[in-house]
Order: structure tokens, then sequence, then C-alpha cells
């Protein structure tokens, strides 16, 4: 099996893109915190997966148009997606669950609800991993958050007080998408495994799709699988979103990435980017060579680093340098260096090229 793994840098140089709530403590009743991983060397900013994903997600509906998104349907105090990987996109990439609610006040709201006309009929529990994956985004270097103060003092009488944390850092995150498992979706009777019911199963042979009877699945057409790959790597290269850009507008668009196709899931490139001394972002080029030839009958593709113009400048000349003269000489010619949303569209192409790596 292939998977395509990429790791990227976000930077955050004055920002607040996911915060707890209230600050317990602080000298104001409205506070708002920013999450943080806490550890002996200090604190962590940090973005949990489920948000990072949100943004994708909402980027991927609001800019890239052939994006189907699946519906999302409400019932007492659950919420849940169509799960139909067969019609939407997000729900084949991104996963799902659903078991149908067998209370009769549940029947009765989905029902009355119109906006349920067009729902796939849900038979069984089914649930999907979702064949991409993301880590938290954590700060590479630990920092204290800055608290600031501020009044809303438009209005008569006295000022009132709020508070926020914002901070800068560069956050690091780890994606990687299992290309067999896009568009390929299982009726085993397994959790996590049984992404199609019985109703599915029907939607699957009327779209033609192909069975794979020795796996128990259906599979999309090769064609429509690298769409809809490549359709979130667009989204990737145009990611938006994250809290408070009214305040602390931040481009959240990967200003750095690394990125290749691998035969295994193990992520190759998860320490080839650390922080200084000083707590600046630095590219380990020994540990990339080292990472390069430990695993270069498992590397696919061409590895596409995505590098941002005034982005870590001096650290651009010295990895060229270490290209052409030092480390990672011997692995010139599978590097690239380009824009992180060229280097996307880039790796999109060779998956149209190279459609075997679905296999």
């Amino acid at each position: 099996m292939a998977f395509l793994t990429g790791l990227f840098l976000i930077d955050a140089p004055a920002s607040a893109l996911n915060n707890l709530g209230a600050v317990e403590g602080a000298r104001t009743d409205n506070t708002t915190g920013v999450k943080l991983i806490r550890a002996k060397d200090g604190s962590y900013p940090y973005v949990s997966a489920q948000s990072f994903k949100y943004w994708l997600r909402q980027t991927l509906t609001h800019t890239v148009p052939d994006w189907k998104s699946a519906p999302v349907y409400r019932e007492e105090k659950v919420a849940y997606t169509d799960a139909n990987p067969i019609e939407y996109w997000d729900d084949d990439l991104f996963g799902y669950m659903r078991a149908p609610s067998k209370r009769e006040s549940a029947r009765a709201q989905r029902a009355a609800d119109a906006s349920r006309a067009d729902e796939t009929p849900t038979t069984d529990t089914i649930t999907r991993v979702a064949p991409f994956r993301v880590s938290t985004l954590v700060s590479i270097a630990p920092v204290s958050p800055t608290d600031d103060f501020g009044v809303m003092a438009r209005q008569e009488g006295d000022p009132v007080p709020h508070e926020h944390q914002f901070y800068r850092a560069t956050l690091r995150g780890l994606y990687s998408l299992d290309l067999n498992a896009a568009g390929t979706f299982s009726y085993r009777q397994k959790t996590g495994a049984r992404n199609l019911d019985d109703a599915r199963i029907e939607r699957a042979k009327e779209r033609g799709l192909e069975h794979i009877e020795s796996q128990k699945a259906y599979r999309l057409p090769r064609t429509a699988r690298v769409e809809r790959v490549r359709a979130l790597f667009e989204g990737l290269a145009r990611l938006e979103g994250g809290a408070k850009q009214a305040l602390h507008y931040t481009d959240v668009a990967p200003a750095w990435t690394i990125q290749a196709v691998t035969k295994g899931g193990n992520h190759i490139f998860g320490h080839v980017v650390g922080a200084t001394p000083r707590g600046l972002p630095e590219v380990k080029v020994e540990a990339l060579a080292e990472a390069l030839r430990v695993f270069a009958d498992d590397i696919l593709s061409p590895v596409y680093v995505g590098w941002t113009q005034g982005y870590l400048d001096d650290e651009r000349s010295r990895f060229e340098k270490a290209l052409t003269d030092g480390p990672l000489t011997a692995f010139a010619g599978r590097i690239t260096i380009m824009h992180p949303r060229e280097a996307f569209v880039a790796m999109a192409k060779d998956l149209g090229r190279e459609a075997v790596w679905l296999d």
C-alpha cells in the first residue's frame, strides 16, 4: 500500500488560532485563553486536529468548486453526516460513524425534517476510519503567551474590560493519506471496516463500482479517486481558518512543506524540522539525509519541498547548499523545491500519472 506522507509549518507571528475559553483565576471574568501543552520545559501552543480538519473542510467547501460535502443531520443530542462515501467526498476521505437510532422520538424527528428528504437510508451501524490522517499542530518550541488587555468603551458609563491570550510561534503538523483506502469502501463485519450497509451496497451496485470480492469492498473508478485526492490537496494549498482572525489575522496556509509517496504509513519526515536554541525553525539536513537513505526503497515519488520565498531565507540558503555540497548531495536528483501551493499541485499531478499507487 502507498501513502502520501507530509509535514508542514504554519507561521503564526501573533496569533490565537485555537482557544480554550475562560481562564481560571484571570483578572477579568471574560478572559479567553489559548490551548497549550504544558511540559517541564515550558508551554507549547497547539491547534487540535479537529480544528485543523474543520479549517480544511470549510476551505474545500468554499474554494474548490468540484468538492462534494455531505449534509449534516442533527438528532436530539447527536449529529452526523449522511455517511455516504460513494456520493460525498468528505465522507470518503475524512471518515464517519453512523448508528441508526431506534427511539421513537428520533424516528419522529427524522420523519418531520424536510431537509432529510434525500438522506441515504441507514440499515445498520457503519463506520469508516479516515484515510486522511493529521496530527495535532504543535509549536516547535515553548513560548509564553501574551495577555492582551482591552476594554469596550463605546457605550456610556464605565468601560467593560476583557482579556485574551495570543502567541508568536511556528506550528508543525504531520499528515498522511492512505491512497489505497481513498475511494475504496469495505462491507466487512468489523468495527471501523464496515463502511457500507445494505442500502449503500445497493447504491454501489447501481453506480457500477468495481466489486473486490476478496476484500469484501467496492471501489470507485481510478479517475474519480484521483479527482478526490487532487481536490483535497488543492484545499491544503489554499487553507484558511483559525480563531481570532479579526484581531490577529494569520495566514494559515503552509509556509513550508515536505511530502512524498511512500510504501508504508510510518512518517519518515517526522524529525526533519526542529527548533534552534533561540526557538526558531531549523531544517535538520542530516536527519533528512538519514531518512532518505534508510527509506530509499520505500520512497515512490520525488520529494517535494514547498518553501515560500521570504520565509526562513537563511535556512533556505543552507538547505540549497546541502543539496549541492553537503549531506543531501546524493539525493539532489530526488528533491524539488518550489512554492508550497506548487508542491501540492505537482504531487496531485504525479498521482494522476502514477495511478498504480492507489492500488
